[in-house]
């Protein structure tokens, strides 16, 4: 990708550390303290609702319990996510991917959209979270679209190829190259404790822009900027803001 349009730093799940992560309200406090690109996490109801939500269950992150992707959502419109964080954002529902779009259309901002397949349903979701980004976001800054899932990632590629896509991994894939290759991927997205100087320019000799995650020192993320990563995704929204390495 000639043209990489995102910034260095980017929110994780919205509000780093901050807030609820996946919420309205994350973005919305993301938003407040400068950043210009979050990261959130985006599957599907039962009955085909896009919404965000990191886990398979909704045990660890609000008020319900069971697997979110088995409910419509109806139900899941009923969840309590903000209560576990804190009192103060008692009632934040899940939000839908479309409400996340119109907060980037108000806002000017931008997105990396994580693919979050439930077990399972990873070709459907691939498909359907695809499909609803490039209608969503037509017109303004082409949101990145990223997942851990071979699955989801090919399936975006087919409902929507004009979308950029990135390849996470959690550990090093000697594979990476022929991976990111098939899946036509721009960028690869790894936890940054895989990487050292000599992989960063493995990656970017190989035409790749590189997304590390979750980086909360600013030491390390100075060192990793150095090497040549493109982007940031961080927690530590106080110590690596928008602004950070500037």
């Amino acid at each position: 990708m000639s043209h990489w349009p995102y910034p260095r730093i980017v929110a994780h799940r919205g509000g780093g550390k901050l807030a609820p992560e996946n919420t309205l309200a994350a973005i919305d406090l993301g938003i407040a303290r400068g950043f210009k690109m979050f990261e959130c996490d985006a599957k599907l109801s039962h009955d085909s609702e896009i919404f965000l939500l990191h886990d398979d269950t909704l045990e660890r992150t609000s008020n319900a319990w069971g697997v979110a992707g088995e409910m419509n959502w109806d139900v899941l419109n009923k969840v309590d996510a903000g209560s576990w964080f804190g009192k103060a954002f008692a009632g934040e529902p899940l939000a839908l991917l479309s409400d996340v779009a119109e907060r980037c259309r108000q806002q000017n901002v931008m997105v990396n959209i994580e693919i979050k397949p439930t077990t399972g349903v990873e070709t459907r979701t691939g498909t359907e979270v695809a499909l609803a980004a490039q209608q969503l976001w037509a017109g303004m800054a082409t949101p990145l679209l990223s997942s851990f899932s071979v699955e989801a990632l090919a399936a975006a590629q087919l409902a929507a190829p004009e979308l950029p896509r990135g390849l996470l991994l959690d550990e090093w894939d000697d594979n990476w190259q022929e991976l990111t290759s098939r899946l036509g991927c721009v960028s690869i997205h790894l936890n940054h404790q895989l990487l050292d100087e000599a992989r960063v320019t493995a990656l970017k000799n190989a035409g790749l822009r590189i997304l590390v995650y979750t980086v909360n020192h600013p030491e390390r993320a100075r060192t990793l900027m150095q090497w040549g990563v493109d982007c940031i995704c961080t927690d530590n929204l106080e110590q690596i803001g928008p602004g950070f390495g500037a």
